[in-house]
């Protein structure tokens, strides 16, 4: 029999920064007046809106994110509720990237509220250099931030140990301690373990953190039946192996409409918002796509959903837009819509375009270009189709997504 591959020894060099809670730290920095009292932003201020963030006073009360606003005032009736100020947040990321940039150029953003900086040789100590990166947000982005750092030898246990003494926590996971951290953890604490794996754990005798990391790789195997048992064997033993980007698949977007609209007249306005947000997004990354896909949930539960393959790679705005009328006009429910969801998929990264006969493809190419340049550099949708303003004001309003931010930095970072 193999013996255990042991814990690795490498001297952390990989360090977890977590915004805590992200977009209520940020308004009640800009508003002194909202400090020291719970705060929650959610996607609608309404009874039924989602709370996407609340501040620190405000899960101190028992108010979680996923929680419906009128829920969240039933544990304390004098919660602030704000709605989301994207623009705000992305200066606040932009800034922290900032900083991060300092001290490696191997910095990734996993999110909009959290960074993986892999920091490699040094003279000075991990922890020494997170305590410098908390004094310099305090001092140069706001005086109410504050973020939780883990340091450990892989990503997965930087992040682990990030999450141990929230908020403004700072901890590491090394060779000298992992087994103490360990002890203190249930397998629910470890990220990405959820009540289904650790049922699928506890069906093989794998109970707790410390039984998890000392179970052979066969018994992995018997509760996991895939690669992802040699993944977690490696994990826990602080090897790395999730620094690995993986080719996208698709890019889409989504909305809850806040009214009953069933003619295409009225979702139009909408679709075309969708659209315009996510073509900048597919251009942005270098793509082009040749299927769109396109899914109406409906007021009285009915839900209808078509994807579509086009014979030739797009990658316009307007040309998106039109091809998802196209796929709507398809739809057999006229029913009032509850939200749409669009998406491109099948990419094809824009390495060489193919010239087409009848349209200056290059020429388009420049035109969308020039326009997103414009709409980066003064606001979104300075420059947008006329459509796109035939409904109501701000019928789709700007969100920030919580994954996948990569794009956002590359082409806000510059002044």
């Amino acid at each position: 029999m193999l013996a255990a591959l042991p814990f690795n020894h490498t001297p952390p060099s990989v360090m977890h920064i977590d915004f805590n809670s992200c977009f209520a730290g940020i308004e009640q920095q800009a508003n002194p007046l909202l400090r020291g009292k719970p705060v929650a932003v959610a996607a609608y201020t309404t009874p039924s809106g989602c709370i996407i963030a609340p501040s620190v006073e405000a899960k101190k009360l028992g108010i979680k994110v996923g929680m419906r606003v009128k829920d969240g005032k039933l544990l304390y009736k004098d919660l602030i509720v704000l709605p989301p100020d994207p623009w705000k947040y992305r200066n606040v990321h932009i800034k922290l990237r900032r900083i991060l940039s300092d001290y490696t150029s191997d910095l990734t953003p996993k999110s909009i509220d959290e960074f993986v900086l892999n920091i490699g040789l040094r003279k000075t100590s991990m922890r020494s250099l997170a305590q410098d990166i908390k004094k310099r947000i305090r001092e140069e982005v706001g005086d109410w931030l504050t973020v939780s750092v883990g340091i450990a030898p892989n990503r997965f246990l930087a992040k682990l140990a990030s999450s141990f003494h929230k908020p403004d926590g700072l901890d590491e996971i090394y060779a000298g301690n992992y087994l103490n951290c360990y002890r203190k953890l249930m397998l629910t604490d470890l990220p990405y373990i959820k009540v289904r794996n650790a049922l699928r754990l506890g069906s093989v005798g794998i109970n707790s953190v410390l039984d998890f990391y000392r179970a052979p790789l066969w018994k992995l195997k018997a509760a996991f039946a895939s690669i992802n048992s040699y993944y977690w064997y490696l994990r826990l033993r602080g090897y790395e192996i999730d620094d690995v980007s993986f080719a996208r698949r698709s890019y889409g977007n989504s909305y809850a409409l806040p009214k009953p609209y069933s003619e295409i007249r009225d979702l139009s306005p909408i679709i075309s918002k969708l659209t315009e947000k996510m073509g900048f997004r597919l251009r942005h990354a270098g793509y082009m796509a040749k299927g769109i896909y396109l899914a109406v949930g409906y007021r009285n539960g009915f839900f209808w959903h078509k994807g579509m393959t086009f014979e030739k790679e797009f990658f316009e705005s307007g040309e998106i837009y039109r091809k998802v009328l196209r796929i709507l006009y398809l739809a057999p429910y006229k029913y009032p819509v509850r939200d749409i969801f669009v998406s491109v998929f099948n990419l094809k990264k824009i390495a060489s375009l193919q010239l087409d006969f009848f349209n200056d493809v290059e020429r388009k190419m420049r035109l969308s270009e020039g326009v997103d340049r414009i709409n980066e550099r003064w606001g979104n949708f300075i420059i947008a189709p006329a459509r796109m303003f035939l409904g109501e004001k701000e019928m789709v309003p700007d969100r920030i997504a919580f994954g996948g931010v990569k794009e956002l930095e590359e082409f806000t970072i510059a002044p």
